[in-house]
């Protein structure tokens, strides 16, 4: 039955079905998808390891994190080997070339090579195992190699997009659709900042987790790994509040798959078993880091993005930011972790403190207490707290200039 409507309604609808992309490669929604992969396939081994102990080269975590390997190095590759042999002049004028031959964005070339290290790390750590048994520490060289790649294939999916957010547009499309373009591409930045920013966190926390609120040591880390990644992906993103967003993003990362998995059944495969569990133990609940996160942004647009405002410039701005942060996140997490340590409101389906390893005794005194050996005294503390502060305004400044190269990435 031939179609009845007007000629520019059928072509309205041709248009909105046809260019879903809004102009944006499908391998940036495809290397975005990656990094999704790759921080749940992460978050659910850890649960695997807390809850089942051992695993093999292909255990449903582990093939979620080669989804996300192939995808990323399937749909890098094309755009790669696609402008390479391609007769698109302009674009390939405008990317990155290497080895004298090929030629692609800067983002894809990161998740190809990011995705290539994860391969190669399976089979690596399946030997590993079978060589040296168990492992005894979470840096073996097979999971170095792991966690930079998947570092990598995430950076590359932030790039990826932040290419395309920064260059002009150059589509013939209506400006309503360039809106929505735009718009999507602010989105798909955050999101991908924040799996990132999930990943990092992964990376550093041990020496963050609620057993720890009370420490300097926790705030030590977060001076290192936060300000410089959070300022950065800040000034890089034209959102109005970015780092809020890509903070509460993180959040729901770091929760959501164990707010999921840990209803599902598991039982330990290797002994002993001092915790008889019977369902997945979820990873720890994230830190508050959307309340500083808050703050930053407030303080960037009032002495960084405000056109009318004072500016500071960006070693100032590093001192107040830096300071602000670890001051925020002081206030924030010594109470929020002290009840996750040591709240029974804490222990459930939610705050999901209750999780607990099939082989570690139950009963334990100190597994909703302070150990001793992270007890400080005033004195000790201010002192390891001074360092972290001198530690975050660095890490601040450093971040802030990472984030001016991010302003120029076009390629």
């Amino acid at each position: 039955m031939q179609s009845t409507l007007p000629a520019s309604a059928a072509q309205h609808t041709s248009v909105r079905t046809g260019d879903w992309r809004l102009g944006i490669p499908t391998y940036i929604y495809a290397v975005v998808f990656s990094s999704a992969c790759i921080i749940v396939g992460l978050i659910w081994d850890i649960m695997w390891h807390m809850s089942i102990g051992r695993d093999g080269l292909f255990s449903p975590p582990h093939l979620v994190l080669y989804v996300g390997a192939v995808v990323a190095g399937l749909f890098s590759a094309y755009q790669i080997l696609g402008l390479t042999f391609g007769q698109d002049r302009v674009t390939k004028s405008r990317s990155v070339r290497f080895w004298g031959v090929f030629y692609g964005s800067l983002g894809a070339m990161f998740c190809a090579w990011g995705a290539l290290a994860i391969l190669t790390s399976a089979p690596f750590d399946d030997w590993w195992h079978n060589t040296y048994g168990l492992d005894v520490q979470i840096l073996t060289p097979p999971h170095t190699i792991l966690l930079l790649g998947m570092m990598i294939v995430q950076f590359g999916a932030l790039v990826g997009v932040l290419a395309l957010q920064n260059q002009p547009d150059a589509t013939t499309m209506s400006l309503e659709r360039s809106q929505r373009r735009a718009t999507r591409l602010k989105s798909l930045f955050a999101i991908a900042a924040g799996l990132l920013l999930s990943v990092l966190f992964g990376l550093f926390s041990e020496n963050m987790a609620p057993y720890t609120a009370q420490n300097s040591i926790c705030y030590l880390f977060a001076a290192i790994a936060f300000p410089v990644y959070l300022l950065a992906v800040g000034r890089a993103s034209p959102l109005r509040y970015p780092i809020t967003v890509i903070c509460a993003i993180y959040m729901l990362t770091i929760a959501g798959p164990s707010w999921v998995i840990q209803f599902f059944p598991a039982t330990p495969r290797l002994g002993p078993v001092l915790n008889p569990i019977t369902t997945y133990q979820p990873f720890q609940f994230p830190l508050l880091l959307v309340i500083p996160g808050f703050v930053l942004d407030t303080l960037m647009h009032r002495f960084d993005r405000s056109p009318n405002g004072k500016k500071l410039n960006d070693w100032l701005l590093a001192v107040l930011l830096g300071s602000a942060f670890l001051l925020v996140f002081l206030l924030v997490q010594w109470p929020f972790g002290t009840f996750l340590h040591t709240s029974p409101y804490a222990r459930n389906a939610f705050f999901l403190s209750y999780s607990w390893t099939y082989n570690s005794p139950p009963e334990w005194e100190y597994r909703y207490a302070f150990g001793p050996w992270f007890k400080q005294t005033t004195a000790q503390f201010l002192q390891g707290y001074g360092i972290a502060l001198v530690v975050a305004i660095v890490s601040a400044r450093l971040g802030l200039l990472w984030g001016n190269w991010m302003k120029r990435v076009q390629r």
